[in-house]
């Protein structure tokens, strides 16, 4: 059902008209009706053409998120619809196949704005970062439940974000059973422990997995210092592919004590991978002046840029790690290094790279450029979508 209309300026409809799924506070003209938080409404051109039906925030820049280009009604179907399309896709890649960690559905790339769902062996943990995501997430959660064959489904809406949609966070179970505190879950042959109530967004970075068996390839008789490390699933997938040592280093003493746990899990002896909790940009420094080289540096800091205006802030961050990171890799050495901040563009990464390789007096060259795993896609008309970068640089 409809419940109002959102009528644009003039001029203001070439991004819809491109199937771009937001509509700026800036583009309206005006509102007909009295829609609330969440409830579906028509966008029209100042000429009254249609041209999709989305959700309304009122309080949030981005007054609506499309859900269709077409006039049809969002209803249980219609997310039904959507998450078979959005499974039958991983499917046809094959993932659930070889992992039983994977993300079953990506916000705008696949057709649901604000709805985040990832699979983790027999649960569901959603989150819900939009108005139109929050109005609908029962129905969204119960849909889910009657076509994929798991015990419950979780949400984890414990994030920022929702604040500017005008929402509270919020955690709990949204259907079915309470999941346990750490999910197994395996991936390709790594095995890993989850964390899925208290950990990193839903508790793990799928998004990562391409990434590791990239990492895996290039392990054997490497040693390897996984910096930022969560849970240690760089380190886990290098000793698979032969490391002879892997180092972890993260801020969070229970995401390292996962490590520890999933190092048992795949049957890896303790001595063959170390677990430090500490300041990473304080112990690589450390590390430098005790002339420590590794074989492979993997940098996968968290978000270093969440607005424009700390863009530069988050530049001088990436550029002091890589700096550091080069200085502690042996000669003909691998360094991993990622940026998920979607702000920060690929050539500007790449460039900063480029000058911290130079300040640490090595010429280094590019083997791989790197991006997030295929069951993250980015839709072609949603740029926005595209947030993982990386490169595997040689030195």
């Amino acid at each position: 059902m409809v419940n109002g209309q959102v009528i644009l300026k003039h001029g203001r409809d070439k991004n819809v008209r491109a199937h771009h799924p937001w509509v700026f506070s800036g583009a309206v003209d005006k509102v007909k009706g009295k829609p609330l938080s969440g409830e579906s409404v028509e966008v029209r051109t100042a000429s009254g053409d249609l041209l999709g039906i989305g959700a309304w925030s009122p309080a949030s820049q981005i007054q609506v998120r499309l859900w269709s280009f077409t006039d049809v009604s969002i209803d249980r179907e219609f997310f039904v619809q959507r998450i078979q399309q959005a499974l039958a896709y991983r499917q046809a890649l094959g993932i659930p196949q070889h992992s039983s960690g994977y993300r079953l559905i990506n916000a705008e790339s696949d057709g649901l704005p604000g709805v985040v769902v990832d699979v983790f062996g027999d649960w569901l943990i959603m989150q819900a970062l939009t108005a139109g995501a929050e109005y609908w997430k029962h129905t969204i959660a119960e849909a889910l439940l009657s076509l994929i064959p798991a015990q419950g489904v979780y949400e984890r809406s414990d994030v920022e974000v929702r604040k500017k949609e005008g929402l509270t966070t919020t955690v709990g179970v949204l259907n079915g059973a309470t999941p346990p505190p750490f999910i197994d879950i395996h991936e390709h042959q790594r095995h890993y422990r989850v964390d899925v109530i208290n950990g990193h967004k839903t508790g793990f970075y799928l998004d990562q997995r391409d990434n590791r068996s990239l990492l895996q390839h290039y392990a054997q008789d490497k040693t390897v210092l996984n910096c930022f490390s969560y849970t240690g699933g760089f380190s886990i997938a290098a000793l698979h592919g032969g490391a002879s040592h892997a180092t972890n280093i993260d801020a969070s003493q229970p995401a390292l004590d996962l490590a520890a746990d999933a190092a048992t899990l795949n049957g890896f002896a303790a001595d063959r991978m170390e677990n430090i909790f500490g300041d990473v940009f304080k112990l690589l420094r450390e590390y430098r002046n005790e002339g420590r080289q590794f074989d492979v540096v993997v940098l996968d800091p968290p978000k270093f840029a969440e607005s424009r205006n700390q863009l530069e802030k988050a530049a001088r961050g990436y550029k002091d790690i890589n700096l550091l990171g080069f200085k502690l890799l042996r000669p003909g050495g691998l360094l991993f290094t990622f940026s998920c901040s979607g702000l920060m563009e690929s050539a500007l990464f790449q460039k900063i790279v480029a000058d911290a390789a130079v300040d640490a007096g090595c010429d280094a060259r590019i083997l791989h450029k790197l991006d997030q795993a295929t069951d993250h896609p980015t839709r072609l008309a949603f740029p926005e979508g595209y947030y993982l970068k990386g490169l595997v640089c040689q030195k």
